[in-house]
């Protein structure tokens, strides 16, 4: 059995410490890993069922092979792996705040290792996805105002509960109608949430895309003997 706590990385960031631990769980005989900023939770590896869903319902409102995927929030690698896992995708874009978070996947300390920094289809990119989101120039520096397929989010608990307060401004409608700027005609942009729909988020999205909808995301909590939760995944379409 491993040591039952580990802390594997501490690193101080523009908007708090964040850190990377590893704790094993002696009732279900496994480890897992955890970021935290300061004292607030940002992902466990024990629960990853809406950040895979937000991948696999985004895509899955796509058509067409040679899908170009941007991911806001790369965390720990659940959502983009997710992504790489459909061969419709040819290339994969992940834009994360936060260095060290980068720096984790390219040393290994993650569950998956190396495995998208490794990649050829993944590229992983130190940025402010909100502040790319409103420029002109959008999210690759060296193709200006390139567009995606679908542009999947999973930064924010959820657009009401948000990390910090520099990305306000995005779940506006005008926010919202800005971003599909860098969208394909008929893309698709997703927002993940940590919980169960809400027909307000969805109405907002509604008044920026062409189609909006959400997705609940049911899974159970192996810590609550199997309670079922429920998290959410919202879609916009652009015309």
């Amino acid at each position: 059995m491993s040591a039952l706590f580990e802390e594997l990385d501490y690193a101080p960031t523009p908007i708090g410490a964040i850190s990377l631990r590893r704790r094993h769980i002696l009732a279900l005989k496994t480890d897992v890993f955890e970021i935290l900023l300061g004292e607030e939770h940002l992902m466990s590896s024990l629960f990853t069922a809406s950040e895979v869903a937000l991948a696999d319902k985004g895509l899955a409102a796509l058509s067409g092979g040679k899908l170009d995927v941007l991911v806001g929030g790369l965390g720990l690698g659940y959502t983009a792996k997710a992504v790489l896992a459909h061969e419709a995708v040819a290339d994969l874009t992940v834009v994360d705040l936060l260095e060290p978070v980068i720096r984790w996947h390219r040393e290994g300390l993650v569950p998956m290792k190396t495995e998208l920094a490794d990649d050829p289809r993944c590229r992983l990119v130190q940025g402010d996805f909100f502040a790319l989101a409103a420029s002109e120039q959008g999210f690759d520096a060296d193709r200006p105002a390139r567009q995606y397929d679908a542009i999947l989010i999973d930064i924010d608990h959820t657009p009401e509960r948000l990390l910090h307060g520099g990305s306000k401004s995005f779940y506006t409608p005008e926010g919202l109608t800005a971003v599909q700027r860098f969208l394909k005609p008929g893309g698709i942009v997703g927002l993940w949430s940590d919980e169960a729909p809400d027909a307000a988020i969805t109405a907002r999205l509604a008044e920026a895309f062409h189609e909006a909808w959400a997705e609940p995301v049911v899974f159970a909590n192996p810590l609550q003997d199997g309670r079922e939760v429920t998290q959410a995944v919202y879609l916009g379409r652009r015309a």
